[in-house]
Parts: C-alpha cells; sequence; structure tokens
C-alpha cells in the first residue's frame, strides 16, 4: 500500500524536516537579531556575550528621526550661547539633541527623506521597466525580428557587470548633463538595469500564451493593440506581477549607484543607514531601528505578490 513506509523512510523524512527547520532558524537569526537591537538600550547593543533579555524600548526609533551627536564633554555657558540660531544644546544620554532654539522643534535626521526617496525611485522605476519589458517581450514573442537572438544576448550583456564597475563612467556622464543627485537620474539607472531581466521574464510568459488568443480576437475585428490590452495583457498579468516583485527587491536593495550618484537631495536608504546617525561612536540601535524600517515594505510588497511568485519561478513549463 502506497500510505506504508519503512523504518527507513520514516527517518530519512524526520532528517529533511529537521534539516529544513535548522536551515530556517539559520535564515531567521539575523532578523530576529537586527529586530532585538531596534529595540534594545545602547548600553546593550554591543554587550559580550549577547544580551537576549532586556527591557524593550522604543528610544531607538525616536533617535532615528531627530538630529543628534555625540558630546565629548558637558557644553560650557559660552559654547551654548555661540551655537547656531536653530541650535539648542539639550543633553540626553551623553549626546547633544539638536533644536530650534525659538520653538524647540526637533530637528530631523534626515532618514526620512531617504525612506521617501527609496520608495519613489523604487516605485517609479519598477512600473516603468515591467511596462517596457512587456512591450518589448511582447514584441520578441510575437514578431519575427532580425537577429532576435543576438538581441535578447545583447539585453541580457546589460546585466553582466556588476554596478559598481560601471559606476565611475555614469557618474561622469551624469555630472555632464545635470543628472547627479536627482530622482530622475536614479530612475533611468534602476530602470535599464531591470530591463533586461524584465524582457526576459516576460518573453517567457507571453511565449505560453497561445496565438490564438489572438488571431481569435483579431477575427472578430479587434485591433492588434486591442487584443494586446484585452487578451493578452490579462493573461500576463501574474508574469508581471512576479516580475514586479524582483524588480522592486533590486532597485530597492541597490547600494553601489545610490552612494556614489547621489548626496542629498535624492539618497536613498540603503547608503545612509550604514552611515553614522550623527558624529562619534554609531548607534547601533539606531541603525538597527533604521534597517528593520527598511525592511517592510518589501515584505510587505512581496507578500501581497507571493500567490504569483511560484509561477514567476516555474515559467517556461507547457501550457495546457
Amino acid at each position: 500500500m502506497a500510505g506504508v513506509r519503512t523504518p527507513r523512510e520514516k527517518w530519512t523524512n524526520r532528517t529533511a524536516i529537521a534539516a529544513v527547520f535548522l536551515a530556517l532558524i539559520i535564515m531567521l537569526t539575523p532578523i530576529y537579531w537586527i529586530t532585538a537591537t531596534a529595540f534594545k538600550p545602547r548600553n546593550l547593543a554591543t554587550t559580550i556575550p549577547p544580551t537576549v533579555f532586556f527591557t524593550p524600548e522604543v528610544s531607538p526609533f525616536v533617535k532615528l528621526f531627530t538630529k543628534r551627536s555625540q558630546l565629548r564633554e558637558q557644553p560650557t555657558q559660552e559654547e551654548y550661547e555661540s551655537a547656531p540660531w536653530w541650535e539648542k544644546m539639550v543633553v540626553d544620554g551623553g549626546e547633544k539633541v539638536v533644536r530650534n532654539r525659538k520653538t524647540g522643534e526637533v530637528r530631523s535626521s534626515g532618514y526620512s527623506d531617504r525612506f521617501k526617496n527609496s520608495l519613489i525611485v523604487s516605485i517609479i522605476s519598477t512600473v516603468v521597466a515591467v511596462c517596457m519589458g512587456t512591450l518589448t517581450a511582447y514584441g520578441f514573442s510575437r514578431f519575427k525580428v532580425k537577429g532576435e537572438d543576438d538581441w535578447m544576448f545583447f539585453i541580457l550583456s546589460t546585466r553582466m557587470l556588476p554596478p559598481v564597475v560601471v559606476a565611475i563612467p555614469m557618474f561622469l556622464m551624469y555630472r555632464v548633463v545635470g543628472l547627479n543627485d536627482t530622482h530622475l537620474g536614479l530612475i533611468i539607472l534602476y530602470t535599464a538595469f531591470n530591463l533586461s531581466f524584465a524582457v526576459w521574464i516576460m518573453k517567457g510568459f507571453i511565449d505560453e500564451i497561445p496565438k490564438e488568443y489572438e488571431e481569435a480576437a483579431l477575427v472578430d475585428g479587434y485591433t492588434r493593440m486591442q487584443a494586446f490590452f484585452k487578451v493578452v495583457l490579462p493573461e500576463a498579468l501574474t508574469g508581471m506581477a512576479a516580475t514586479a516583485v524582483f524588480c522592486f527587491i533590486t532597485a530597492w536593495n541597490e547600494y553601489a549607484f545610490a552612494l556614489i550618484m547621489t548626496n542629498r537631495n535624492a539618497q536613498t536608504a540603503p547608503p545612509y543607514i550604514p552611515s553614522q546617525v550623527g558624529s562619534g561612536l554609531p548607534d547601533w540601535t539606531v541603525i538597527a531601528a533604521g534597517t528593520l524600517l527598511f525592511l517592510i515594505p518589501v515584505a510587505i510588497f512581496t507578500f501581497l505578490l507571493r500567490n504569483h511568485l511560484l509561477r514567476g519561478m516555474s515559467f517556461g513549463a507547457i501550457r495546457k
């Protein structure tokens, strides 16, 4: 009977399950460590051996959105009086909290601006890359293109070099045309970087859609464009969603271009998080809090489109 298993098979299954759980624990350990550090007091962040049990606090998240710097010593009255007009020295655990002298408003650290830049650049570049990739893939899939294999290889070759290799030439070109430290500059770079991936993935999906669907629509009086939007596009939405997940993750986590091509106005979160928040020794609790917040959007986006990922990983199978 199919349900009867030998003792050897049972032990093999149990060993496989144990190996899966062990691998899961190993992969989730960094996530746990970042989350725990984000809620630790600063004096417990780097203790040896690590502190596992502690009283959680949200001060790292407060510090993440406020401008602070390390104080080497207690400021004197002369130092306080000579500080800039917007600065008020308030000692908080050996730190100087930067406030407006007149209103008492705490000055922003800039993390929220970098986080917003990441959202703007990643979302726009993902939408543009998926739309352009779908149209390009449709052309290669449905029409005879001279030298198609060479063109497809050329498109793929744009992903063969790591970003850091072309970052310096791109920086020099962007400086000439005035696209350094702009949202448009990063959007163009991320779109170009993700476009080849989108074309290859979407071509596999569109190849699976039978041409007979479009031919029937054309016989019914639809134009080629109408057949694309009303027949092909609904069938390709699953592939577009899966492609969008991978493009968004790539753009969201990109570091080299964001570090070299931006300074302040368009800088995204990846190059900002590792930097020291303020002067002096780095506050690892603040860096962990920024990293934890940075993980949330991509985790939510991937979770919402999780049903399309299996289809995206298995494209090219025979369609029945």
